[in-house]
């Protein structure tokens, strides 16, 4: 039985659209991860997962450990319901309701730590704290800088770039009584979240690969020195770096104490394309065929499920099952409708399914309120999401 007569056996009672998650797929991945990673904690990104039960499944296996959070009421939710009693979130929050409830929670305010990069998050956390203890983590720039500042790769996050810059910041904060220094994170997506191998451009497969290795490099002693300059002031809990694409090269880092990961235990396409690691596609989404207007076309019912970041194809979700399938130009993947053209489509009837894999992790989520679970060519559970939950947190 191939793959895709495994799913659609699996799923036979199903209506679609429906998303799926193949466990033993999701299972190796989480190991992979955990081989990378070479003895440090990885924390689960929970914006790649966005459904409680999985994030459940990932903490329980051995090498995992804590939650990256990506808003404050996503991780006091997550406190609540005791999925893990170390949760960072990964973003500064400006939500006075969700700050004031975190002070006031003595089980959230151990559990939680929220991020900083300037004296306006800290006189806000203060306002709302009341004088309570806050525990806090240092988001510092993880950009590569070149030509002298006139070169920046990287995602616009902190101010905070040069270690004089994160120490001086680390003194302010010690010197508020009411929170508590606990972390350091530094997020390199020019590298973790940037595939190596861009399909069919080689100049630019290669020009990544300069800029990877050479950022690398320069973060790597960057941090350290961060990392030195900060323990001098104060004791850290962790030093957090990294993501799916980068998980081993920032584990090497011997000021790195843990890893953040969580797109690989899907594997979504956009991380096909790195040359140090191959995952196995778990989190997928089913629609029907709902017409058949011509020959080698076929049209599915929904779809349009793009994801963020750049407007470029790439966003799109990718026909993977069965394989041969390509999108009309003129129409792509569309709100209530997506046609797709090929020799495979004539041998497709109406009601059949096409499998499709997301560009991204989590997004997908939040399409669907529920994620059956495939164990081999059986369903073996169905589990909400976070919107299935009613939790919408972006």
């Amino acid at each position: 039985m191939n793959l895709r007569e495994r799913y659609d056996a699996a799923t036979a009672a199903l209506d679609a659209p429906f998303a799926v998650v193949d466990l033993a797929a999701f299972r190796a991945n989480a190991a992979d991860l955990v081989r990378r990673a070479a003895g440090k904690p990885i924390r689960v990104a929970s914006k790649s997962v966005r459904c409680r039960a999985l994030l459940e499944e990932a903490l329980a296996m051995d090498g995992f450990a804590g939650v990256m959070a990506f808003t404050l009421p996503e991780a006091l939710w997550l406190a609540e319901r005791r999925v893990s009693d170390d949760i960072l979130v990964a973003y500064p929050t400006t939500d006075r309701t969700a700050l004031t409830a975190l002070a006031r929670d003595e089980h959230a305010a151990r559990t939680v730590t929220l991020m900083v990069d300037c004296d306006d998050h800290l006189d806000l956390i203060e306002r709302c704290a009341e004088g309570r203890p806050v525990r806090v983590c240092v988001d510092v720039d993880a950009s590569y800088r070149a030509l002298h500042g006139r070169l920046r790769v990287g995602a616009r996050r902190s101010p905070l770039h040069a270690p004089a810059q994160v120490r001086a910041f680390a003194e302010r904060i010690l010197k508020r009584p009411g929170l508590r220094l606990v972390g350091l994170m530094a997020y390199e997506g020019q590298i973790a979240g940037v595939g190596d191998l861009p399909p069919g451009r080689p100049v630019r497969a290669r020009a990544i690969q300069v800029m990877q290795r050479r950022s690398r490099l320069e973060l790597a002693r960057r941090r350290a020195a961060i990392v030195t300059a900060v323990r001098e002031l104060t004791d850290l809990e962790f030093v957090n770096g990294g993501g799916t694409g980068s998980v081993e090269k920032t584990a090497a880092e011997r000021a790195v104490t843990e890893v953040a990961a969580g797109s690989g235990l899907y594997q979504p396409h956009l991380f096909d394309y790195y040359s140090n690691f191959r995952g196995r596609p778990a989190a997928l989404f089913a629609l029907p065929v709902v017409r058949r207007p011509a020959p080698g076309v076929v049209t599915c019912l929904g779809g349009g499920y793009l994801a963020s970041g750049p407007g470029d194809p790439i966003r799109l979700p990718q026909p993977y099952l069965p394989t041969g399938l390509s999108y009309d130009p003129e129409e792509g993947a569309g709100e209530v409708q997506t046609p797709l053209l090929g020799e495979t489509a004539d041998r497709l009837a109406i009601g059949d399914r096409v499998w499709f894999r997301h560009t991204k992790a989590g997004e997908l989520c939040e399409r669907f309120a529920e994620l059956h679970l495939i164990d081999g060519d059986r369903l073996v559970r169905t589990v909400p999401t976070y919107r299935g939950e009613g939790r919408t947190f972006l």
